[in-house]
């Protein structure tokens, strides 16, 4: 085996080269329109972005569909070997299809492109070559120009599939921001997972399971202590008795920092030791923007307004069980 050194060396080193050419994929798009012209073409689609390509580039294809798919352009994976034994059915004319290949000469995409010009559906040509048969045929060259793989013996795509994956994304993305696509049409289409809950769970949903633990600005010490232990959030709001106006809050922290400061303890009042203006949180607010809010000032709960009025707690226990930490 390679010494330590060696091994991070030729890892440094394909990256490096990965990274090269990804720099002169960017430089390939502004050569030509065709790139900029493909995604307006995908935008005026009545059809679905059909991908299709060939071993690894038909990996890379599939990963382009699922990365379409989730940011709001209906996609198709079809393999190009499978769609000429009878998945060519699933195209259909209002389609467009993307097929991806290094060299643009692979036997299956010389006898898939005749079959797609039958079908009349537009065709772009995600290659390395561009003076290929796959690009000459295709309506759109979307060029990924590669020098060689970061295989030693520049047989294993690596270099080719790791541009022509950056190619994708950048279509993707580009789709995505002319489509004005905001992160609540993801989280639509993300609802499982902690992905999910980041874009759809709000803070109200967490909020309305707990207690509403709260005491008046005069409130004796015993009164206070027993709202927070019996209500188990660590914390206490205070509110004003006359219309409940938030005043103040007070935390375990609170409680342990006043047996320093107060020498008769039977005198102490809420609005003696309560922490005034304190941060808050909406209801409405997305669950993980409280969570931003805990970590910036290293607490553990938060007061939820509605409105600008106290309706409840949000602890950090709440966002751990959700798995949002």
């Amino acid at each position: 085996m390679k010494p330590q050194n060696d091994i991070n060396s030729v890892a440094k080193k394909v990256l490096l080269q990965e990274a090269e050419a990804i720099q002169g994929v960017a430089a390939a798009i502004s050569e030509t329109q065709d790139f900029a012209q493909c995604v307006e073409t995908i935008l005026s689609l009545r059809g679905r972005v059909v991908v299709t390509g060939v071993g690894k580039s038909a990996h890379i294809a599939a990963k382009i569909v699922a990365t379409l798919n989730s940011t709001g352009t209906p996609a198709l994976f079809m393999h190009a070997a499978d769609a000429i034994h009878g998945d060519l059915g699933m195209i259909q004319p209002e389609d467009f299809v993307v097929a991806i290949s290094k060299s643009g000469d692979t036997p299956e995409i010389k006898v898939l492109v005749p079959l797609l010009r039958r079908k009349g559906v537009l065709l772009a040509a995600l290659v390395c070559n561009a003076s290929s048969y796959l690009a000459t045929q295709a309506d759109y060259v979307l060029h990924a120009p590669v020098e060689r793989e970061a295989c030693p013996h520049n047989l294993a795509p690596t270099t080719s599939t790791t541009a022509a994956l950056a190619l994708g994304d950048a279509l993707a993305v580009c789709l995505l921001e002319a489509r004005q696509f905001s992160s609540a049409d993801f989280a639509r289409l993300h609802p499982g997972g902690t992905l999910g809950k980041k874009l759809y769970l709000k803070v109200g949903d967490l909020s309305r399971q707990n207690e509403k633990p709260k005491v008046t600005l005069e409130a004796p010490l015993k009164e206070i202590i027993l709202e927070i232990s019996g209500k188990r959030l660590g914390a206490t709001a205070v509110l004003d008795p006359d219309d409940d106006t938030l005043l103040g809050i007070i935390t375990d922290g609170d409680l342990r920092r006043m047996l320093t400061n107060f020498a008769r303890l039977d005198d102490v009042r809420a609005r003696d030791i309560m922490t005034p203006r304190p941060v808050t949180v909406d209801l409405d607010d997305f669950a993980v923007e409280a969570l931003t809010r805990m970590q910036q000032r290293n607490i553990t709960q938060l007061i939820v307004t509605e409105q600008g009025s106290f309706s409840g707690f949000i602890h950090l226990h709440d966002l751990l069980r959700e798995g949002l930490v």
